[in-house]
């Protein structure tokens, strides 16, 4: 009787730690995932063809998740087979769960981490300069990571906009040159980018780009 009262009295933790982690979930997400570098090229991307509301906010971001989430596969795989699991099984404690959890995702994360944003944050939070990568402390890891991948996608999103910026000057040029001074540019170069980007396959060739530089 009293076994079974033990183990019932342990079920609410489990579930206030279930919240807790649902709760941490979103910035999670977008502090040791690819979804910060993800979302930030598609949305230059956007203002680049100049549809404003086209994809949709939404669109975009479900594509940044699931591209994210199918980047993370690997880690994610490893997380569960030595922590998730064990810890199911109760081979392991909660802590030790976690310490076997966060040092996959710190590998990864150091992987893209710029070695200037880890000085940066390193000399911040007045740490000596460790050894080795594993010295490293997570406080460190996780805002340089996030710093690297915003660098990273602005970085792609200015690449992106110099061929849709020179067909804007090319037609603005145009119109300018015949005389068509009362219309906008932009009604003719919006159509003429979308027309450009579809006949290359432009979502292909982002998407597969934004995945070979992520593994």
């Amino acid at each position: 009787m009293n076994s079974s009262l033990l183990g019932s009295s342990a079920a609410p933790w489990h579930i206030i730690l279930l919240i807790t982690a649902l709760s941490l979930l979103p910035a999670v997400i977008m502090s040791v995932t690819p979804f910060v570098r993800l979302l930030v090229v598609f949305h230059f991307l956007r203002q680049a063809l100049g549809t404003q509301t086209s994809p949709s906010n939404q669109i975009l971001i479900g594509l940044a998740l699931f591209l994210s989430w199918f980047v993370m596969q690997p880690v994610l795989g490893t997380i569960y087979a030595q922590a998730i699991l064990p810890l199911s099984q109760e081979k392991i404690t909660i802590e030790e769960a976690l310490a076997r959890t966060a040092e996959p995702m710190r590998t990864f994360m150091l992987r893209y981490a710029r070695e200037k944003d880890l000085a940066l944050f390193l000399q911040s939070a007045g740490v000596p300069r460790p050894s080795s990568e594993k010295d490293i402390p997570v406080r460190v890891v996780i805002p340089a990571y996030i710093l690297s991948e915003l660098h990273a996608g602005f970085q792609i999103g200015a690449a992106l906009f110099i061929p849709f910026a020179v067909i804007d000057l090319a037609v603005a040029f145009l119109t300018t040159s015949v005389g068509l001074m009362q219309l906008p540019p932009i009604v003719l170069s919006t159509p003429l980018k979308i027309f450009l980007f579809v006949a290359v396959d432009g979502w292909n060739l982002l998407v597969s780009s934004l995945l070979r530089g992520l593994h």
